[in-house]
């Protein structure tokens, strides 16, 4: 079994013929087929079966072609490491604030002090970013929460917290000249949530917890991925909704919505750097993450 054979058969299984197979890969049909007959004399099992529909794959086929998938991955993404590695690119997955509101403010900077460096940069949510790191896809990530796995190393660089967010009325203006906010009040209001893997919905979920209260009894009007989205939404009268204070500042210095503090306890939230663990970081992505914690070391000062 070697590379090409794989690389021949994941392609019939895509392509579900070996005739398109033999055309993205650029070599012949009966290279392809004697790929084939190769892997299924050496396992001793029937990969793929040719009928009048076209191509199909038996029960032990996909159980190979999920497996070589990775193989093939885990070759591609090596090379391509080692290919960036003479370039200086760092492949950073980044979750919604980090990319939104971090890599703004820091990447202009560490681009004018190191120009040789250069960054690829994949958002998704915190459970995104910290797969993407397992599977060899990232070689550092910024998320939003702590992602407990035993080859990951996760670092607090930001502190940040959350807060609930409200539209400018009279109702709310009233409830924000209280000294004491009734947040049980405000908890009754129609809430926007943040989807399920996320780092800020993680922190809400944490906060409604030490308030008693479940999420059924919660007034939810929508389910949003964009946190741009839920702010204009907020500020546009749909609902509440808790937001990272990071987040939400700019729209209540613009005073398009209200900004209602939590309790210190329940709303304090971090930011991390995450990268595998008992992995040595290749020295410009080491010089990157020290930039990052001391750029920000001053918000984790109590």
């Amino acid at each position: 079994m070697d590379m090409k054979q794989l690389q021949s058969f994941t392609a019939v299984v895509e392509y579900r013929s070996f005739t398109k197979a033999a055309e993205k890969l650029y070599i012949s049909q009966p290279t392809i087929s004697t790929h084939i007959r190769l892997l299924e004399e050496e396992l001793h099992s029937c990969l793929i079966l040719r009928s009048k529909r076209g191509v199909e794959v038996t029960p032990r086929g996909q159980e190979l072609y999920e497996c070589a998938r990775d193989i093939l991955s885990l070759r591609d993404n090596l090379i391509r490491r080692w290919t960036e590695e003479q370039n200086q690119v760092i492949q950073l997955g980044a979750s919604t604030i980090p990319s939104a509101y971090i890599l703004p403010e820091i990447l202009p900077e560490y681009g004018r002090l190191h120009p040789e460096v250069y960054f690829t940069i994949h958002q998704s949510d915190s459970q995104g970013v910290a797969d993407g790191i397992l599977n060899g896809s990232f070689d550092l990530g910024l998320a939003g929460m702590e992602v407990s796995h035993e080859q990951l190393s996760c670092v607090p660089f930001y502190r940040d917290r959350m807060v609930l967010i409200t539209p400018v009325t009279p109702h709310f203006l009233e409830l924000k000249e209280q000294k004491d906010v009734p947040l049980d009040v405000l908890l009754r209001e129609p809430i926007i949530l943040r989807e399920q893997g996320s780092g800020s919905r993680k922190s809400a979920e944490r906060f409604l917890d030490s308030m008693g209260v479940r999420e059924e009894e919660l007034n939810v009007t929508a389910r949003i991925n964009d946190q741009e989205s839920i702010k204009n939404l907020v500020a546009g009268g749909l609902g509440v909704s808790i937001l990272s204070e990071r987040a939400a500042r700019n729209f209540a210095e613009e005073k398009r919505v209200l900004l209602f503090e939590l309790p210190e306890r329940s709303s304090k939230r971090y930011l991390y750097l995450l990268f595998r663990k008992n992995f040595v970081l290749r020295s410009y992505i080491q010089a990157f993450c020290d930039h990052v914690k001391k750029y920000y070391a001053a918000t984790l000062r109590p």
